[in-house]
């Protein structure tokens, strides 16, 4: 009988309890212990799911209070040398992971190229690797007495979880000091009776992952001789296996390939003997996207390989921490659509039926699934219809010309102040949105309290001084599922909540026919806003490329063609937003980089295509008006070309969480254009110091003139609490003016 395997199930819970709990807790609305047996119930709930789905190898470890790369860091004892003197508790993880009110939070970075952020680990020349405490043993056994030998741990590689450290000065020492740590780890796990234990090292599909080879022969050889009863399965996802000629030939039990986004390299790497007499767990079931599979597809695909190993087990491409828990509450979705999606559960059901085709049984399910799949290609919604984009203006006048005529009209001081457009969304806030779309309110109420907060945030920003406001977004669920309620060719979801980093979840909409603009997306709110205030007030938009990773996409067109789309439509309100004499409108590309394919050689096609479509969307406007982007935890020296190849007026990046890293990249590149480098951590409640923005408004001060030079937070602060949000704009205003002050003294 063919195995299922699964990688990783959501942690959200089918109504975000999860997050709810956890946020509880930090509340003081909950004790660790109610949190723990919170978490408890939710973990066991997943486990009694995946069994009762069929999945024979279900994995444990993959639930976390937070992020799984901290749960590592936090075992192995990898503690950030400001936090060293803490004593090891709930909190301590916590602070790590969020900061406090003595010390900053860890740096936050996206999971290869997905919108998931895990929290980097920080080695110091101080840093004493060590066990300290059996996490993993305790998950396994619990799970143990749910479902039995089914139980598979989880755990995140020796060679990625190095490669994605910061402070590493030695990596192969690094990775030395951690071999014992997992040594003790698996075998534990293997005298509790775990038969395959999955070890992730998704760093093998990255460019980097091919100067590892070496390295990855030396760990798995010392796991092979250390704890030769150990099955590990090297599981890799996200793109196709790098040197499969050489990494092949490690000493483990099987290996997990993407068959959805590394294809056709892996496919070739099978076909040319590669894993030949070696297990395969085989991606066949997309993890990162909510469209249903070709079954009939994926299992030719299964049968054409299954002769060339030795064992075939059936899973998804990826965890499924990507992707919503289920469809059964999507009661609103046009039935041929809904019928046409896999969420998490759903994608249980496939790989069941994908197994059972392969051993030849004949299903009902299988049967009825291809005809929900058909229907869905076959449905109007689906045929394409692409705009001719050739008269559509993509250059506009030299930066250096454009300046002079904005400065001129705006008359900004040197070092604008200015935040990434929203404001906290209180529990009001929420609570009016959910009257307003349960029908307890009339729309014109809705507006009316709408209309309230923008005003009331209006007389906040110009008491506290900032240069350019903002009408916060109040409107807004989130940044890219707005959009996806007012144009054609979305849908969204009740409950499609995807966890993004921490207790942070969203719900990306659903892309599933041709986008147009049809009606006026931002432009009443803003100009309301500017009619209240002489400042400038920021029109507030997303960009193609965000808009485009930041929701499910269709996967029946190319994304070059999707981008376009997109970007015409945003072209069409930044035209309303200008014709109201909006003088400055941000596009947010928040999510360019995360788009970036994991290989260089397939890199420049997406970003040609992504500043194709940003200057198909900002480039018809006047010389007068002032076009802002933002963009937010990313390895900005990979794509330093492209983000000048934008030609926005200002970028506003994130700066703080990084601890000033990023800022290298627009110092050593001497970007020319407008910058604002967010000078505090907003995805922390902790209220910045004064002497702190100071010093992160004078470092990049350095390298770039304060002509271009914008001061801003390092996000939007919709998350955030508006007293802390207050003091920390506070901070963030007395300390601009400390230093316009010492530039005037020079």
């Amino acid at each position: 009988m063919t195995q299922v395997s699964n990688l990783g199930y959501p942690r959200l819970g089918e109504n975000r309890e999860w997050k709810k709990a956890i946020e509880a807790y930090w509340a003081g609305n909950q004790t660790q212990e109610q949190l723990e047996e919170n978490l408890r119930e939710l973990r066991l709930d997943a486990l009694k799911k995946q069994a009762e789905a069929g999945i024979d190898l279900i994995p444990v470890g993959d639930f976390s209070f937070y992020d799984h790369i901290l749960d590592l860091s936090y075992q192995f004892n990898i503690i950030p040398d400001r936090f060293a003197n803490q004593e090891s508790s709930l909190d301590l993880y916590y602070a790590i992971a969020r900061g406090n009110k003595e010390n900053v939070a860890s740096s936050m970075k996206k999971w290869f190229n997905t919108n998931y952020h895990y929290i980097v680990p920080e080695w110091s020349s101080r840093t004493k690797p060590r066990l300290t405490n059996t996490r993993l043993l305790d998950l396994y056994k619990e799970a143990r007495e749910q479902v039995g030998d089914k139980a598979k741990p989880v755990i995140t590689g020796p060679i990625t979880y190095v490669a994605l450290s910061s402070g590493v000065d030695d990596f192969t020492v690094a990775v030395k000091k951690l071999l014992p740590l997992y040594k003790e780890v698996f075998t534990q796990l293997v005298d509790a009776g775990a038969t395959y234990i999955q070890v992730d090292e998704p760093i093998f599909v990255t460019d980097e992952g091919e100067e590892l080879v070496e390295a990855a022969k030396c760990v798995y050889a010392y796991f092979a001789k250390e704890v030769p009863q150990a099955k590990l399965v090297f599981q890799t996802y996200f793109e196709a296996l790098v040197k499969a000629d050489q990494l092949s030939d490690l000493p483990v039990a099987a290996f997990g390939l993407d068959l959805v986004h590394g294809r056709e390299e892996n496919l070739d790497a099978i076909n040319k003997g590669y894993f030949e007499g070696k297990e395969v767990f085989a991606g066949v079931v997309n993890g990162r996207n909510i469209w249903a599979v070709d079954l009939k597809a994926s299992a030719d695909i299964l049968q054409a390989i299954e002769g060339k190993v030795a064992k075939l087990v059936v899973q998804p491409s990826s965890s499924l921490l990507h992707v919503p828990v289920t469809t059964k509450n999507e009661t609103e979705l046009e039935p041929v659509l809904k019928n046409g999606l896999a969420f998490a559960d759903e994608k249980l059901v496939e790989l069941r039926l994908l197994a059972d085709r392969l051993d030849g049984k004949e299903s009902e399910g299988f049967a009825k699934h291809v005809a929900d799949f058909d229907a869905l290609q076959a449905a109007d919604f689906r045929h394409v219809q692409l705009e001719d984009i050739s008269s559509v203006k993509t250059e506009r006048a030299p930066f250096a010309d454009r300046q002079k005529i904005q400065a001129a009209k705006l008359n900004l001081p040197i070092l604008p102040t200015t935040t990434i457009g929203s404001f906290p969304q209180s529990p009001e806030i929420r609570r009016t949105r959910l009257a307003w779309k349960r029908g307890d309110i009339s729309d014109q109420d809705y507006k009316d309290f709408i209309n309230q907060e923008i005003a009331r945030w209006i007389k906040i920003q110009e008491d506290l001084d900032l240069d350019v406001l903002v009408h916060g977004e109040f409107e807004r669920v989130d940044m890219v599922e707005f959009f996806g309620q007012k144009l054609a060719g979305f849908t969204t979801t009740k409950l499609g909540w995807v966890q993004s980093y921490g207790s942070r979840a969203v719900k990306p909409p659903i892309i599933y026919g041709d986008v147009k603009h049809i009606q006026p997306l931002t432009v009443e709110e803003t100009v309301y806003a500017q009619s209240l205030t002489d400042r400038p007030v920021k029109g507030m938009l997303t960009g193609p490329i965000t808009i485009t990773n930041w929701s499910f996409e269709r996967d029946d067109i190319s994304r070059a063609d999707l981008f376009n789309q997109i970007a015409l439509a945003i072209k069409d309100e930044i035209a309303l937003l200008e014709e109201a004499g909006i003088a400055i409108i941000q596009v947010d590309e928040a999510a360019l980089r995360e788009g970036l394919p994991l290989r260089k050689a397939k890199q420049k096609a997406y970003l040609d295509d992504a500043v194709a479509s940003f200057r198909i969307a900002t480039s018809s406007v006047e010389d007068d008006t002032q076009i802002h982007t933002h963009m937010c935890y990313s390895k900005f020296d990979e794509i330093i070309d492209s983000i000048r190849a934008l030609d926005a007026d200002v970028i506003s990046i994130e700066t703080s969480r990084s601890h000033g890293d990023i800022i290298e990249s627009f110092e050593t590149a001497v970007y020319p254009l407008g910058i604002g480098l967010g000078v505090y951590d907003i995805h922390s409640p902790r209220v910045p110091s004064q002497d702190e923005v100071v010093a992160n408004i004078k470092r990049p001060l350095q390298r770039l003139s304060k002509e271009q030079f914008w001061v801003n937070p390092d996000c939007g602060l919709k998350t955030r609490r508006e007293p802390e949000t207050i003091a920390a704009l506070e901070i963030l205003v007395a300390s601009t003016k400390e230093v316009r002050q010492q530039l005037k003294n020079r």
